[in-house]
């Protein structure tokens, strides 16, 4: 009864409501939905990464993530960027036709609700159409509101309605149970953390390309954007010097910046390789460049040593260095890494990556890692860090592919 009376007093004040209309953000696309709600703003990127994770797992899957307001919204698609897979919207209101709309218009095929800041009607409407519910990574702040504490059978009707919990900590656990959710329901794993997913390579190409090396020495520059082209060719210059041998691999922020750099790379006297028209470069190249993004899962895995550019100046807010950490490449990265500011901060308080200021600083890192013992001590730091939070990463998206296999199977058997 008290449930009951309970969730029929929210509702009615949901009804009250103005905030009627869901209006959303883009087209549905075809295919597999899952919905992650980032109830948790400041953990977006670990949830960005979370999604790519699952984008790469299942080739059919599209993944929406809905943020708390428009001003969340606002700085989760200027933080993160926009990927072909992942979608970004608000969450609705409470309100039952705001609601309907939401659920009519993406109709998910499963829901993850990252923290806690559960939505009673969402939620409940959500369950209700036969949509799988995980509740990942909740902590005991998300739920002290004032709603939690004035209908906490309302909490309890919520739990219970989600097929598998997760909880960050301890006393998050305890706060579950509180509110009634069965200590045998509730698993204790680590905070979601990004942990950057593999890019590919063709195994023929790096074994080509490794016999046409011969061992030389080899760094990465990525992500190159216009002002950095100078410091970076100057700290290849100074390396040279230590070591004759070395290949630096070039790569530009954007395809349109190919030819500047080219240019660069000649005006400073540099022999150059241009990969897309040259392919593997001859021992007289010092210079390999290389546009092509998707071949820098190959270039990760020849360079122990990687800048990450767009980092030096502000204004483009650094790139992700969890790709080259997550096969084996140190990091070297500039001052301004505000995108990405918590992942650097985790390579770096492990020893794994290195801020560089200028061409004296960078060529000097590099002159010091291309040493093997140096940049396998950085490398391994790396992949601890990487590899921390993939039990809890692997763990979802196990649980989403089962839930996903189970409703296709039903709709084969309902056809």
């Amino acid at each position: 009864m008290g449930r009951s009376l309970g969730l029929a007093a929210y509702r009615a004040l949901c009804r009250r409501s103005t905030a009627r209309s869901f209006v959303p953000s883009g087209a549905r696309p075809d295919g597999e939905l899952v919905w992650i709600h980032a109830a948790e703003p400041s953990n977006l990127l670990a949830i960005v990464d979370l999604a790519e994770r699952l984008v790469v797992a299942r080739d059919s899957l599209v993944v929406l993530i809905t943020l708390p307001d428009q001003e969340t919204l606002g700085k989760a698609r200027t933080k993160s960027g926009q990927y072909p897979k992942i979608r970004y919207d608000e969450i609705p209101s409470e309100h039952p036709q705001a609601i309907l709309s939401f659920l009519e218009h993406w109709a998910p095929d499963i829901c993850i609700w990252t923290w806690g800041r559960l939505r009673p009607n969402l939620l409940l409407e959500t369950h209700a159409i036969g949509c799988p519910m995980v509740l990942i990574d909740a902590d005991i702040k998300g739920f002290d509101g004032r709603r939690d504490r004035w209908l906490p059978e309302l909490s309890r009707e919520l739990l219970v309605s989600f097929a598998a919990v997760m909880v960050r900590a301890a006393n998050a656990m305890r706060r579950l149970e509180a509110l009634g959710l069965k200590s045998g329901k509730i698993q204790l794993m680590p905070p979601l953390q990004a942990g950057g997913h593999t890019l590919p390579c063709c195994d023929s190409e790096l074994s080509d390309m490794m016999s046409a090396l011969a061992g030389r020495p080899v760094w990465l520059a990525t992500a190159v954007q216009e002002r950095e082209a100078d410091v970076v060719l100057a700290a290849h210059r100074q390396a040279l010097r230590f070591s004759h041998r070395l290949l630096l691999i070039l790569h530009p922020a954007e395809k349109r910046l190919t030819t500047l750099l080219n240019q660069k790379a000649l005006d400073e006297g540099f022999r150059i390789c241009d990969w897309a028209w040259d392919g593997d470069p001859t021992e007289a190249a010092q210079v390999l460049l290389a546009e092509d993004a998707e071949d820098l899962g190959l270039f990760y895995r020849l360079a122990p040593v990687s800048f990450l550019g767009s980092s030096l100046n502000s204004g483009f807010g650094g790139c992700n260095p969890f790709e080259a950490a997550a096969l084996g490449s140190a990091v070297l990265y500039g001052p301004n890494v505000r995108h990405y500011l918590p992942f650097y901060t985790r390579l770096a308080n492990a020893g794994a990556a290195r801020i560089v200021n200028d061409a004296y600083s960078l060529g000097t890192a590099v002159t010091r890692l291309i040493a093997p013992d140096q940049a396998a001590t950085m490398a391994h730091a790396g992949w601890d860090v990487v590899s921390s939070g993939a039990e809890v990463t692997d763990k979802v998206i196990d649980l989403v592919e089962t839930a996903l296999d189970e409703r296709l199977g039903q709709a084969r058997a309902n056809a």
